[in-house]
């Protein structure tokens, strides 16, 4: 097939999103697929992988972008065009929900990373998630990344046209040349003897930062050697309310004196991220909106075989959390979250444990898979055509 992907937002672009378009890209080309991209024009070529045929032609998605992306669906002659939505990747942009009815005789698929509405006008109220909705019911098929996306669609799309197809990792565990664990946390500043809480992921609002320091401070005073390791890149490219949530961030550890017990990674290449995974005793998560298989850092977490805290989920996973992986708790509370790094740090094997079975789970989520899940639905559309 010649696949078409559209997307607000690409390497070196700094997002989960454009992440995950490129890892499965990769894993399609692998299946003998060819993969075409029609995303943001701050996509560089210097990351351009040369069987993906990139196209950084956007900037902006008004009325104009979509007339250039019709063009190129039908010059790269695809057989189905997948978006990849994410209201923020987009920009909050209102014409992004008329794509495919843009994109001329391909077999359109959207993925919906989340179900978050656009921005369209002040008081827009409702309207904001019909624009969603309209999205939904205009595409040929539609495939969300978790089980509560996938209940909310239910009444939009049919059982046939609606697909459940979990994202993967897009770090995978590839250590950099001669790593040494030990090294790596002194090259930090972290002591022997320190449990490293590690962090992955932006600064976001729905990510419980603030509990996560609040429970570090409760950890401190309790006389536990913690120290937080805050892995990858702070805000991101797309997302705005991101640099506003980060100064806060900044504020609140100012506030509760933990300046000289935070290590900030910054954006760091693949490698780095894999080597700080691995250099951290925990990871803890804190989602204000429960865990959710949609969460790229939970899946870097689980490949790298983390002992992981995170919160309970909103709509249950069947078989897939559950308490003998992570240590599960309620969101936005800090004592719990304190309560859970002070028995993990106190229990070594247990940590192993759990890291194992993280590491089990992740095969649940493996690019192959997901990329062989994603072409049959593909071709399924196809033979429905």
């Amino acid at each position: 097939m010649r696949i078409g992907q559209i997307t607000g937002e690409y390497p070196p672009m700094q997002g989960g999103v454009g992440a995950y378009t490129k890892e499965l890209a990769k894993a399609l080309i692998d299946l003998g697929h060819e993969l075409f991209v029609f995303t943001d024009y701050r996509a560089a070529a210097n990351h351009v992988i040369p069987e993906i045929h990139v196209t950084a032609d956007a900037h902006s998605w008004g009325w104009g972008t979509l007339s250039r992306v019709r063009h190129w669906a039908n010059a790269q002659r695809l057989d189905v065009v997948n978006i990849q939505y994410q209201a923020a990747a987009f920009n909050m942009a209102a014409f992004v929900h008329l794509l495919p009815m843009r994109v001329g005789n391909a077999r359109v698929v959207t993925t919906f990373h989340d179900l978050l509405v656009p921005y369209l006008f002040p008081k827009a109220g409702p309207l904001r998630y019909q624009a969603v909705l309209t999205l939904a019911r205009s595409s040929d098929g539609v495939i969300v990344t978790n089980r509560g996306d996938y209940d909310r669609l239910v009444p939009v799309k049919s059982d046939a046209r609606l697909q459940h197809i979990p994202i993967g990792s897009n770090i995978a565990p590839q250590l950099p040349p001669d790593y040494n664990r030990s090294v790596w946390r002194a090259a930090l500043g972290i002591q022997p003897s320190d449990i490293v809480i590690g962090y992955f992921g932006f600064l976001n609002a729905s990510k419980g930062v603030e509990t996560l320091l609040q429970a570090l401070r409760l950890t401190l005073d309790k006389g536990l050697p913690v120290k937080l390791l805050m892995i990858g890149g702070r805000t991101g490219t797309s997302d705005p309310a991101n640099i506003v949530y980060a100064r806060e961030v900044d504020q609140m550890v100012e506030d509760l004196d933990l300046l000289d017990h935070i290590r900030w990674t910054g954006f760091v290449d693949d490698q780095a991220v894999s080597g700080h995974l691995t250099a951290a005793d925990m990871v803890a998560l804190p989602f204000r909106d429960g865990v959710s298989f949609r969460r790229g850092s939970l899946m870097a977490a689980l490949v790298h075989g983390c002992a992981i805290i995170t919160t309970h989920p909103q709509i249950d996973e069947p078989d897939l959390i559950e308490q003998n992986t992570m240590r599960l708790i309620p969101p936005d509370s800090s004592t719990a979250l304190c309560i859970a790094i002070e028995d993990l740090a106190d229990n070594a094997d247990l940590r192993k444990a759990m890291g194992r079975r993280a590491c089990e789970l992740s095969r649940e989520f493996a690019w192959d898979r997901i990329a062989a899940r994603t072409a049959t639905y593909f071709e399924t559309l196809l033979e429905d055509a």
